[in-house]
C-alpha cells in the first residue's frame, strides 16, 4: 500500500499537535531560565548507527512552534547515520530549541528505530523475491508514522487500516457463513478493494483460491506446507506467510517462494535509537 499524501499530512499534524500539547501544555517553565533574546545553534547526533526517518514530523513540529528556527538536515530520510555523527543542526531562539528538543527527538528516535530494524531484516532477504510487509500492530497514534518509517527502511506497507483492503479472518468467515460467501460479500461492499483471506489449513486454502482471493495468508503453515502451497497455487494469487516468523527463520520462510512475509515486530517491538542534542559553543 502507498500512503496517500493527504493522509500523511493529516497524520503529521495530529501527531505534532499532540506532542506539543502533552509536553508544553501552558508553557515550558524551565526554558524561562534562559534569557529571552538569547540565540543558539544546536547539533543533533546519533549515539549508534541508524537509518534516519522522521524528517517531515520534525520539520512540521519546529515550524509550528517557532517558524524562525533554521533547520539544516545533514542527512535525508533513508540515509545511514554513523555513531556520533551529527545529522541535524538547528539555529534560533535558545528557548525554542530547548522546548522542542524532546518532542523532536522522540519522533526521530522512534521512527529511525523502525527504519533501522526494517533495513536490518531486509538483509536476510537478499537475492530473494519475497517482500517484507508491516502489520497493524503499531504504537497507538503512530500508525501512519511507523508505516512511513517501514517504507523508508525499504519494507512495504500492508493495508493502512480497516478501510483500504479486506483481510478476512476466522471470525469474519464464521459470520459470513464461509469463505466463498465472505469473498462474495466483500466484492459487493467494495468491488475495487483488495481481498485477502487468512487460512489455517489446505481445505481453506482451496476455498479461498476457488473464490478468487487476491492474496491468501498462510497462518502458521509449516515450511513444507508453504512450499507445497506455492507449487499448488502456481501464481493464481499472491501468498503471504504470517505467524511465528522471527529474524532467525525469516530467510528460511522466504525460500519457500511466498510473495510476502508480514511481521508485527517491525513496528511493535522496537528499541528507540539513542540520540543527543548539544548546544554549540
Amino acid at each position: 500500500m502507498h500512503i496517500p499524501q493527504s493522509l500523511l499530512e493529516h497524520s503529521i499534524q495530529i501527531n505534532i499537535q499532540q506532542a506539543l500539547a502533552e509536553d508544553i501544555a501552558d508553557g515550558d517553565i524551565t526554558a524561562l531560565l534562559t534569557p529571552e533574546n538569547e540565540q543558539a545553534t544546536a547539533s543533533i547526533l546519533s549515539r549508534e548507527p541508524m537509518i534516519l526517518a522522521g524528517q517531515p514530523w520534525v520539520n512540521a513540529l519546529i515550524q509550528t512552534y517557532d517558524s524562525s528556527v533554521n533547520i539544516e538536515w545533514l542527512k535525508n530520510d533513508g540515509e545511514h547515520v554513523a555513531t556520533n555523527e551529527v545529522f541535524l543542526r538547528l539555529r534560533g531562539s535558545a528557548r525554542s530549541l530547548l522546548t522542542v528538543e524532546r518532542a523532536a527527538l522522540n519522533f526521530i528516535q522512534t521512527l529511525s528505530a523502525v527504519a533501522t530494524k526494517t533495513a536490518a531484516y531486509l538483509t536476510h532477504l537478499d537475492g530473494l523475491n519475497t517482500k517484507l510487509l508491516d502489520t497493524r500492530k503499531t504504537l497507538p497514534g503512530l500508525r501512519i508514522a511507523q508505516k512511513y518509517a517501514v517504507a523508508i527502511g525499504g519494507g512495504q506497507n500492508h493495508r493502512l487500516g480497516l478501510f483500504d483492503a479486506f483481510l478476512i479472518k476466522e471470525n469474519h468467515i464464521m459470520a459470513a457463513g464461509g469463505i466463498s460467501q465472505a469473498i462474495a460479500q466483500a466484492r459487493q461492499i467494495a468491488p475495487t478493494k483488495p481481498i485477502e483471506v487468512e487460512v489455517e489449513n489446505w481445505d481453506e486454502l482451496n476455498q479461498a483460491l476457488d473464490a478468487g482471493a487476491n492474496i491468501i495468508m498462510l497462518d502458521n503453515f509449516s515450511q513444507q506446507q508453504m512450499i507445497d502451497a506455492v507449487e499448488h497455487v502456481n501464481g493464481r494469487c499472491k501468498l503471504e506467510a504470517s505467524g511465528n516468523i522471527t529474524l532467525e527463520n525469516l530467510r528460511e520462510v522466504a525460500t519457500t517462494g511466498v510473495d510476502y512475509i508480514s511481521m508485527g515486530a517491525l513496528t511493535k517491538d522496537v528499541k528507540a535509537i539513542d540520540l543527543s542534542m548539544r548546544f554549540n559553543a
